[in-house]
């Protein structure tokens, strides 16, 4: 899944991207609101990491902008500021969560968790198609009960085609899952991933198949 991190303070972007990066997620940061902002407009995220102290639009400005296009993405916002009317503020805007400063990265990345796992799971832990499973709280594949190694693009492409089973995904819809913003994003590095993939559930009966055209689905093949 693809997550959108806006924070202005290098340090603390650095820490989170690499909590959420181990995680298995794709993390583009920004640092700038408006830049954000044409973020969230032009581009396709499971959820947005939003600082409210930003330059140019800061977090909140940003967060309305988004509502009113009508873009229900989670969005959980971070703030330095104590005071209950902010955060009241953010979260009548459409904030889904909010995270206080200083906090534990853990913390952070369970509420990342939690956020995605209601809204691309539909609130389930765990996401599974045939003998293959996918536990959003771990970010690990497993494959007839055994860990399936993957490369973090390959578990980026699974992890979109898990999130919607019996579901075509154009290889343009992948590859805006998969790369980030500073990324040159490929359709022919897509079917690259998904021939790996292939190769890895050969045998078991989960696949992935190619609707010529169209794009791709994960499709379990139990009896």
């Amino acid at each position: 899944m693809r997550v959108l991190l806006v924070e202005d303070h290098p340090s603390l972007a650095d820490s989170i991207v690499q909590t959420l990066k181990a995680a298995g997620l794709t993390v583009d940061v920004l640092s700038d609101g408006i830049l954000a902002d044409l973020a969230l407009t032009d581009e396709d995220y499971a959820m947005a990491v939003l600082d409210v102290g930003l330059p140019r639009l800061d977090g909140f400005q940003v967060l309305a902008r988004l509502r009113a296009r009508g873009k229900t993405l989670p969005v959980l916002m971070l703030t330095a500021r104590s005071d209950v009317r902010d955060r009241v503020h953010g979260l009548n805007l459409g904030a889904d969560d909010y995270l206080a400063k200083p906090f534990a990265l853990s913390e952070l990345q369970a509420r990342v968790n939690a956020l995605l796992r209601r809204t691309v799971l539909g609130g389930e832990r765990r996401q599974r198609c045939g003998p293959l499973l996918y536990d959003l709280d771990t970010s690990r594949f497993s494959l007839t009960e055994q860990p399936l190694i993957l490369t973090a693009r390959e578990h980026s492409v699974l992890q979109a085609l898990i999130a919607r089973p019996g579901r075509v995904m154009s290889k343009e819809q992948l590859a805006a899952k998969v790369f980030g913003l500073d990324e040159e994003a490929s359709a022919e590095a897509i079917e690259i991933y998904v021939h790996r993939l292939r190769r890895k559930l050969e045998g078991h009966a989960v696949a992935i198949v190619t609707f010529r055209g169209l794009g791709y689905l994960l499709e379990s093949r139990d009896a």
